[in-house]
């Protein structure tokens, strides 16, 4: 997929803006540079790594620090990619299906339609050979690649109208990057890939006509209320968002073995915090939404459902049947989660229907 970024590297203005590419080195103390895919500061993504930066610098006594710079601060979104395999930058923090145009394997460390739970996906990165496979894939591009923040089961997206059926569905421009965007295109809409920032203008306008961005108290910090009245649910499309620490693979190498084993530790236990605080904030967000500015909870139609589902079972194969690295990603992420579903009904599943009695 082209972005339009691809001459981007190449532009001396670009990269005499970013000085050098090896991170500073004072005195025994580094300071990496970090892009972000999304503001500084913004809810769920902004402060999980706020909080991650301040806990490797803590524990390494600010020996390892980072600077940070928000969505096109330095780097344009979209070409954060190229600009940490090349070592314009040290690191990046980001989501993989932004990727897919390098590799549709990148979205299985996202997410993925009708796909894996965050804990779910954790352990299939831990204990089922996904975080091997995402060695294995980044290795052809000089990165190096670990989960680091979770944004947990999301919202279906923001509509400008209501959608009774799947006849609305056609000619709707939408934002849903990744598979989702394939499955709406199935549906008859128009995905757009857009980085966050870009969304709540886009909507207002009226260049977008729908928009999925997270969780109510994620997507609070960015209007899409004032712009879009209509909030679908369930997040068909992102059961689980797992987003990246992304290193240019020599900066991670030259890292000791204790110093990538604490930041290793200091990614997952921000991976299970910035879950925990999604969870303890979306409630009152929601409520906020609902009963101070007008949004509208609603449902997809059982047809747009069925619809969606049919278009992932026939869509997310036949993406990666070409390439033989995404293929194998897909059939073992497809494979945990088979494996883990009837654990998933037996317990949490069932855990969920007691409650409901």
């Amino acid at each position: 997929m082209n972005y339009g970024r691809r001459e981007w590297l190449k532009s001396g203005t670009a990269l005499g803006a970013m000085a050098c590419a090896a991170p500073a080195i004072a005195q025994g103390k580094r300071e990496l540079k970090m892009v972000l895919g999304w503001p500084r500061h913004s809810p769920g993504n902004g402060t999980a790594i706020e909080r991650f930066v301040q806990n490797v610098s803590k524990s390494t006594d600010g020996r390892i620090t980072f600077r940070i710079y928000g969505a096109n601060e330095l780097v344009p979104v979209l070409g954060m990619f190229d600009a940490v395999a090349s070592g314009a930058v040290d690191c990046a923090n980001s989501t993989g299906y932004y990727w897919t145009g390098k590799s549709k394997g990148y979205n299985f460390f996202s997410t993925v339609p009708f796909g894996m739970l965050p804990m779910e996906h954790f352990a299939w990165l831990n204990w089922g050979g996904g975080q091997k496979l995402w060695d294995e894939l980044n290795a052809g591009y000089g990165l190096k690649s670990l989960p680091l923040s979770q944004t947990g089961a999301q919202m279906g997206g923001w509509y400008r109208k209501e959608v009774r059926g799947l006849a609305d569905m056609k000619g709707l421009k939408v934002r849903y990057p990744g598979f989702g965007g394939e499955i709406m295109k199935a549906l008859g809409a128009t995905p757009v890939l857009m980085p966050l920032g870009e969304v709540f203008p886009a909507l207002q306008s009226g260049a977008l006509d729908a928009a999925e961005l997270a969780t109510p108290w994620f997507d609070m910090g960015y209007g899409l209320y004032k712009v879009a009245k209509y909030y679908y649910s369930p997040g068909f499309h992102e059961p689980g968002h797992t987003l990246e620490l992304m290193f240019n693979k020599k900066v991670w190498e030259s890292f000791s073995p204790a110093d990538q084993t604490l930041i290793t530790l200091a990614a997952h236990a921000e991976l299970l915090h910035s879950e925990s605080e999604v969870l303890a904030n979306d409630p009152d967000a929601l409520e906020q939404l609902t009963s101070k500015n007008g949004v509208q909870l609603r449902t997809f139609p059982d047809d747009i459902l069925r619809a969606m589902q049919k278009a992932a079972i026939e869509i997310i194969p036949a993406a990666v049947a070409d390439d033989p690295m995404s293929k194998k990603i897909q059939e073992s992420y497809a494979s945990f989660q088979k494996k883990v579903l009837h654990r998933g009904l037996l317990m949490p599943g069932a855990v969920w229907q007691m409650r409901r009695l």
